[in-house]
This record gives C-alpha cells, structure tokens and sequence, in this order.
C-alpha cells in the first residue's frame, strides 16, 4: 500500500466525483495464528486497503445508486473506482429505498488520527500459553486443533454533503478443538475478545478436558423433544439470525416471524413470559462497535446506499419480553411515519439471571446439554423455523450430574417460538457463537433451559 492518508484518498475520492457520492476508506490489519496436532503450525500478519465508493443520479422515474468496493494500492486506484460508481449509477434503475444522502451532523470522531492497528505480538501470551497445553495434551493422549486471529479495522467516511467520519473496530476470536488420539470424541469453545488480555488458555483447556471426560461414556438415544440446556454460545448464532431477519417492512408485508397480519408488525405483542430483553449498542462497553452505518451493498434491512453515514443508535429489540422495535431504513420509516432503526454489530440479551451453566447442570432432573449448533439454515420464514445439526459434543444430565456423551441430532426450531417456551434464563456473559463468528462475533448473551427442544432426527455427524 501507497503511504497516502486514507483521509486523502476519501477526499481525493470526494473531489473526482461528478456526482452526490460518499466514499469511504478501510484500514484492515489482522494477526493470526494456526495449530493442529498439538504443534502451532502458521501465523502472519496482513494489511489491507479498501475503498467504497456510492455515487447517485437522477433517472427516469427517480434516483438510482451505484456502489463499487475494491482494495486499492494507492492514490492511482482512486478515479477508476469513483468513474465505475458513477457508471453504475447513470445506468441504473429507480431504487425503491431512495433518500437524500445523510447530511453532516454533530459528532466527536477523530478524523484526523492515524489508523489503528495490531501485530503478532498480541497473540505473544496466547502462543506461550498453548505450547503448555499442548504439552499438556500430549500427556492425556489428546489433540489440540483451532486458531486465533486478532483485527483492527479503522474506517474513513466522506461525503459530498460534509460528512467526515472515522470509526474503529477491533475483533479478536479463539476456537479451540480438543480430540482423543482415536478421534471418536471431540469438543469445541470459543472465545471473543478485543485484544487478548482477557483469554485464559488454560481455563479453556480445563473445560475441553471436562467435556472429553464426559464422552468416556457413550449413549443412544432416540429423536424426540427433550429438557435442554443451551450455552450462550449456541443461544447467540439463534438469536443472531433472529436479527437479521427482524426487517420491519418484511413484517409489514406479511413475509417473516414478526407479522401481525393485516399490514401491520408484532410490535408490542408478548414474545415471551421471563423478563428477557434483547438490544444493540454500538457503546456497549467491550463490545464496541462502528457507530454509523457503513454498509455496502443494498438490502430491505437497511439502506445501504442511501444510508451510509446513518448514526447508530442503542436499540432495544425485545423489552422484558415484549417486541419493541425492527430494522427499518430511512426510506421505509419516511414511508410509515416511523424513525430509522440501523442495527448495530453487536446483540446483547439478558433476562436477570444469575446462576451459571454448572449451576443449571446441577439443578438439572434429566436433560440435554448442547454445546454448539452448526449448519443452522431457514426452512419457513414466517416462523423463523431453522434447521441445524449439534456438533461436538452432547451430554446427557441426569440428577445434577453429566453421565455420558449422546449421538448428534439434527434439530428444528424458531428462536421466536423458543423465547416463548424458556422456562430459565442464566447469567448473561461475553460468548463467540459457532456458526455466524466470521460476520457476526460481538454477543453476551445468557445460557438458557428449554423444556422441550426439538431434535427432530438422529445426525450422523461427529
């Protein structure tokens, strides 16, 4: 990459353009490293460029938008970028989420400073704490695999109304894989984190040692609806997809779980008996994220190309167990007389619990205990029904105690309905979902009972 500001090159951007456009740039820089086998196997460093750039026209029958995203060297890549966003939009048809670009407003970012960034040396105690875990599990005659990557995005937006914005977003994630020598047991846990200070290896080696244990003993058992305990790893990739479904104008139009029939939403109807509350901040401490919108594509969630630069609200979703509030853009809320609601890349939920996932074990007469969920995938819309398999691991309770590992299930159910059928919420807690935590890894959420999960088959997956 050029030694041109990223600054610059949003202006640079600004300038070239013929056309009402808003062009931001991206700062990425990434850390990682891999191990298989109880032996660290890869790690690097990477630095990336990106520009977006969405340019709009006046059309026959209204306004059309053209975004084009490329990773650029430096300042010689600019004009190509902005001519191929103009193109698109002169050339375009009436986009129906049309809206005048954001104006300029009030805010404290720090246009000016530098990109932020990170370096292997943030993964410097991890490394050394896995080389004692793998000694570790050498001796217990088991296998360590997974990886740890620690990013930085630092992200500059302009546009041709004023805008100036800078905004910066750290993601860190742990996955670890524990298997016997023999590979008929295995266990998965993840971790997110901002920079690493907080991961414990070999807390987490303790708990994936726990779980191997448990799967000295094998059982079957049949598919059927059974008491269940749900971690919040595997409670956050439900509710993550329950948020990104939660689009007001699908509501309206009678085409997602949150219809109320008749043009109208569920808005203020029950979804479930405990106090249970589920909301995004962008200020949520730990959980920071991007505090305007910087999307860059168009969806009926948000408005990608006409919202970009949209600050980023708090937004409670759910409110002691009553539906507040869906995603809505700003086209969609002129529309109905609403106000905008962009979500946020974060979810967090709570409903007053306290007691963790050993303590609602050892209250447990006879259940399941998941771990996590995979290949989670949408069978009817209208009830959020998803489909998915268990992976890695599933144990059976029985009187206060985990006995034995069971056979994997293929699972259906709606994380709407559920939220209606829980029975106990626990203490809510940072946790890394295992099926959404390459798009979507900032979540506290709570490990929950269930008492009746529906594990429709028996899965042959390991």
């Amino acid at each position: 990459m050029s030694a041109a500001p990223p600054q610059d090159l949003v202006e640079q951007a600004l300038e070239i353009a013929t056309l009402p456009c808003v062009a931001w740039v991206t700062e990425h820089a990434e850390a990682n490293v891999r191990w298989a086998n109880n032996a660290l196997t890869t790690n690097g460093e990477m630095r990336s460029r990106r520009l977006a750039v969405t340019a709009t026209a006046e059309v026959a029958g209204g306004t059309a938008a053209g975004t084009v995203i490329q990773q650029i060297a430096g300042a010689e890549d600019v004009a190509e970028v902005v001519a191929a966003a103009e193109n698109l939009a002169r050339t375009g048809r009436p986009a129906e989420d049309a809206a005048p670009l954001v104006e300029n407003y009030a805010h404290h970012d720090l246009w000016d400073e530098a990109p932020e960034t990170t370096s292997i040396d943030v993964l410097g105690e991890l490394s050394k704490g896995l080389g004692v875990a793998f000694e570790s599990a050498h001796a217990a005659r088991q296998l360590l695999f997974g990886f740890a990557e620690h990013g930085v995005a630092t992200t500059y937006l302009g546009s041709s109304t004023g805008l100036r914005r800078r905004g910066v977003q750290r993601t860190g994630k742990l996955e670890l894989n524990a298997k016997t020598a023999d590979f008929q047991s295995s266990a998965w846990l993840g971790r997110a984190t901002r920079d690493f200070s907080d991961v414990d290896v070999a807390e987490a080696i303790d708990e994936l040692t726990t779980r191997l244990s448990w799967a000295r003993t094998k059982l079957n058992l049949p598919p059927g609806r059974y008491e269940t305990l749900l971690p919040p790893s595997a409670i956050a990739d439900l509710m993550i997809y329950a948020y990104w479904t939660a689009n007001a104008r699908d509501a309206e139009e009678g085409r997602n779980v949150f219809a109320g029939g008749n043009g109208t939403t569920k808005i203020g109807q029950r979804l479930a008996e405990l106090p249970i509350t589920l909301f995004s901040d962008p200020q949520y401490p730990g959980l920071e994220t991007i505090p305007f919108v910087d999307f860059t594509s168009s969806a009926d969630d948000t408005s990608w190309a006409f919202d970009v630069g949209l600050p980023i609200d708090a937004t409670t979703w759910i409110q002691d167990g009553v539906l507040r509030e869906l995603i809505r853009n700003r086209a969609h809320a002129a529309r109905t007389g609403s106000q905008p609601t962009a979500p946020a890349d974060n979810l967090i939920m709570d409903g007053g619990g306290t007691a963790n996932l050993e303590q609602m074990i050892s209250t447990t007469e006879r259940g399941l205990l998941l771990t996590c969920l995979w290949y989670i995938r949408d069978v009817d819309p209208e009830r959020l029904l998803l489909t998915g398999l268990t992976r890695d691991g599933v144990y059976l309770i029985e009187d206060g105690q985990v006995v034995g590992a069971v056979n994997n299930f293929r699972f259906n159910d709606s994380p709407i309905e559920l939220l209606g059928r829980i029975t106990e919420i626990g203490g809510a807690e940072l946790t890394l979902c295992r099926e959404w935590n390459d798009y979507f890894n900032r979540t506290v959420m709570p490990p929950i009972r269930v008492p009746d999960f529906n594990m429709s088959t028996v899965s042959q997956a390991s």
